[in-house]
């Protein structure tokens, strides 16, 4: 009964008040994609030169595995705050964060494109006389991209699960409306922040799949031919 005469007094979705937040609900979401996107891109800026070099050695790819996961299982408000002192309450705050936690999708996913490609290939192309630059450039990277690319959309819909932390600091997009409604008892930013976020997660997972159905033209998927007969 109680529940019931909550519900009754006080819809779950107060429309008014999302109609009189439009800018600020724009607003978060620009800031919620620029998070994930600036986080994501700094990932890969440094997980490919880590994991080009790692693949390099061979006996440092499984070390620098074991450190990209053990950055990931440290906790985000324990991170956020040691880095506040240093940083303080500021985007590069939440853009360090966010960005150690994507090595831990974007390093393996890169080394284990590079294992994925095949020997005989590699042999071809140094019997070609390729250089090491060329070899990386034509052959490995190209054959590696269908595992890097699957890893990079793992990352960029965990990101945007994890941009919603960053409210603890001022930066977490969808995620302010979350906090906000938790604070306040309040289910319409709540639900606002909830709904946003799996709607951008659905987004990126449009926008990515067909970033691969251009990149990967070798591995789109062909319907059934119909077979001829001889006569």
């Amino acid at each position: 009964r109680v529940v019931a005469s909550l519900l009754a007094s006080e819809p779950l979705v107060r429309w008014d008040w999302v109609a009189d937040h439009l800018d600020d609900i724009a607003d978060r979401a620009l800031q919620h994609v620029q998070l994930t996107v600036l986080a994501v891109a700094a990932g890969l800026l440094i997980s490919i030169p880590l994991a080009l070099s790692a693949h390099r050695r061979g006996w440092a790819a499984r070390p620098l595995t074991w450190v990209s996961n053990a950055l990931y299982a440290i906790p985000s408000l324990a991170l956020f705050g040691l880095l506040i002192p240093v940083t303080h309450f500021t985007l590069a705050t939440a853009l360090i964060v966010l960005t150690t936690y994507t090595l831990s999708t974007l390093v393996p996913s890169i080394l284990a494109g590079l294992d994925a490609v095949p020997p005989h290939i590699l042999d071809a192309a140094d019997g070609l006389g390729y250089s090491a630059g060329q070899r990386l450039a034509q052959v490995d990277l190209p054959l590696a991209l269908p595992i890097v690319l699957n890893g990079v959309r793992i990352t960029t819909v965990s990101t945007i699960g994890l941009v919603t932390v960053a409210s603890t600091i001022g930066y977490g997009g969808f995620g302010s409306f979350i906090a906000d409604g938790l604070d306040r008892d309040f289910t319409t930013p709540l639900i606002l922040g909830a709904v946003g976020s799996v709607v951008l997660v659905v987004m990126a997972e449009v926008l990515l799949a067909g970033a691969r159905w251009w990149l990967v033209p070798w591995q789109r998927k062909v319907g059934p031919t119909k077979g001829r007969r001889d006569g």
